[in-house]
C-alpha cells in the first residue's frame, strides 16, 4: 500500500464559479484559478500522484498551458485516474477536508462524493469529504481564500 497526501489553495473573488468536486455552488464569491479553480479536486490529485510517486499536478496540468483554462478539474481527475489504472493501483480510500470560512458546504458533500466517486469509478463510500472554518483568522477566516487537503491509499491490484 502507498499512501499520499494533497493540498491546494486559492483566492476567493467575484465574478468567478465556486466548484468544489465538480458541483458549481451559489454564492456571491467564486474560485479564482487557471482551471475551475476546484480546489478538491485539485487536492486530491495531488493526493493520488503522490502516491504513485509521480509528482504534482502542476507538472500534468501547467497553469501555463492555454489548453486548460476553465476546464472542469474533473476532467483532470479522469486522466489522473487513466494513470492509477496504466500502473495497476487501485484506490482503497481517499479523506478531504475543505478549509473556508463561507459557504457552509456540508449540504453539498453528498453530490461531491457522487460526482467525485463517478469520474474516479469508485464506490462513494471510499471517499470521506469534510469541512471546517478557521474561525475568523487569516486569509481564509477572512473569506479571501479557500483551502483543501486530502490523503490517498492506493495499492497494486
Amino acid at each position: 500500500m502507498k499512501v499520499g497526501i494533497g493540498y491546494d489553495m486559492h483566492q476567493l473573488v467575484a465574478n468567478c464559479d465556486f466548484v468544489i468536486g465538480g458541483i458549481k455552488i451559489d454564492y456571491h464569491l467564486g474560485i479564482l484559478g487557471h482551471s475551475d479553480g476546484d480546489v478538491l479536486t485539485h487536492a486530491i490529485i495531488n493526493a493520488l500522484l503522490g502516491a504513485m510517486g509521480l509528482g504534482d499536478i502542476g507538472q500534468y496540468f501547467p497553469s501555463s498551458d492555454p489548453k486548460l483554462k476553465n476546464i472542469s478539474s474533473l476532467i483532470l481527475l479522469d486522466q489522473i485516474n487513466d494513470l492509477l489504472n496504466k500502473n495497476a493501483y487501485q484506490i482503497i480510500n481517499i479523506d478531504t477536508i475543505i478549509i473556508c470560512q463561507k459557504p457552509k458546504l456540508s449540504p453539498y458533500y453528498k453530490a461531491i462524493k457522487k460526482n467525485l466517486a463517478n469520474t474516479l469509478k469508485i464506490d462513494p463510500k471510499l471517499i470521506n469529504i469534510k469541512s471546517t472554518t478557521t474561525d475568523n483568522m487569516g486569509e481564509i477566516g477572512a473569506n479571501q481564500a479557500i483551502a483543501s487537503q486530502a490523503i490517498a491509499l492506493i495499492s497494486k491490484i
